[in-house]
C-alpha cells in the first residue's frame, strides 16, 4: 500500500512539473492577454494545488521520503493507538467476575471468565489461574504473574522504536535537503559569478521547503509517540493494580478452601 502511495505520488509530481514546462510556453496572444486578466488582482490558489507546487519546488526526491516517513510513522501510531484501544479492560468489573467464579465454580469457572474477555489484564488472569489449578503455590502464581505481565508490557510497546525512528529520520532528511540547496546556491553563483538574489533563490527556496516539511513530520509523529506512551504507562499501571488485587482475591481464596 506504501510502496502504491509512493508511485502515486512521483507519477503526479512528475505530470505537475510537465504541465508546469508546458504552461511555461505562452503563445503570443496568451502573452497579450495576460496583463488584461490580471487587472483584477491575484487569483486564490487552491490549498491542494499550493501544496503540491511546494512539493515539487522542494524537490520530489527529498520531499517524497519525508512523506514517506510521514504516512509509515502515521500507520505504526494508528495501529498502536488501536491496539491500545482495544487493550483496555474493566479490571473492577472482571475482578467481580473472577471473584464471583471462584466461589461458585473454582478455578476452572474463574478461568473461562477470563478467557472470553480481552486485553492484557485478562491474559495475566489466566496465567495465573492455569498455574493455580495445575497445583502452584502462591508464590509461583505471584511470580508468574509478574513476569507474564511485563510481557504484556512489551506488546504493547511494539512498533514504538520504528516511530522513534521515523521522529529521528523526517528532520535528518530536511536538513540533508538544506544542505543540498545551499550547495546548488553557491553552485548557481559559481557558474554566474554573480551574488544577485536571483541567483540564490533557487537553492534558498529548496533548503527552506525541505526543512520545512521534515520539521513538520516531525512536530506531527511526536505528539502521536507522546500520546501512545501517556497510554501504555496507564495500562501498565492498570495492570499492577489488577495484579495485586487478583492476589489478594486469591488468597483469601486458599483460605476459605
Amino acid at each position: 500500500m506504501f510502496l502504491a502511495v509512493m508511485g502515486v505520488m512521483a507519477f503526479s509530481a512528475q505530470n505537475a512539473v510537465a504541465q508546469d514546462e508546458q504552461a511555461a510556453e505562452p503563445t503570443a496572444t496568451e502573452e497579450v492577454a495576460a496583463p488584461a486578466e490580471n487587472l483584477d488582482g491575484p487569483e486564490e490558489v487552491p490549498m491542494h494545488q499550493a501544496l503540491k507546487t511546494k512539493f515539487i519546488e522542494g524537490g520530489a526526491g527529498f520531499m517524497a521520503l519525508v512523506i514517506a516517513c510521514l504516512i509509515l510513522g502515521l500507520a505504526l501510531c494508528i495501529e498502536r493507538i488501536l491496539y491500545l484501544g482495544f487493550s483496555k479492560t474493566n479490571t473492577k468489573k472482571l475482578l467481580a467476575k473472577v471473584e464471583d467464579a471462584l466461589k461458585n465454580g473454582g478455578v476452572e469457572a474463574a478461568t473461562d471468565v477470563c478467557r472470553n474477555t480481552r486485553g492484557p489484564v485478562a491474559a495475566i488472569f489466566t496465567q495465573a489461574l492455569l498455574r493455580l489449578a495445575d497445583g502452584q503455590s502462591l508464590e509461583d502464581v505471584e511470580k508468574s504473574v509478574v513476569s507474564y505481565g511485563g510481557v504484556e508490557a512489551s506488546k504493547m510497546e511494539q512498533n514504538l522504536s520504528w516511530i522513534s525512528l521515523f521522529i529521528a529520520i523526517a528532520p535528518s532528511l530536511g536538513f540533508l535537503g538544506t544542505v543540498i540547496g545551499m550547495i546548488q546556491a553557491f553552485d548557481a553563483i559559481q557558474v554566474a559569478g554573480d551574488m544577485s538574489p536571483n541567483v540564490v533563490a533557487g537553492g534558498m527556496k529548496v533548503a527552506l521547503i525541505t526543512t520545512v516539511g521534515g520539521l513538520i513530520v516531525a512536530v506531527i509523529l511526536q505528539i502521536f509517540y507522546n500520546y501512545i506512551l501517556s497510554q501504555v504507562e496507564s495500562l501498565t499501571i492498570e495492570m499492577e493494580d489488577a495484579s495485586i488485587s487478583l492476589m489478594d482475591v486469591l488468597v483469601k481464596y486458599q483460605e476459605n478452601k
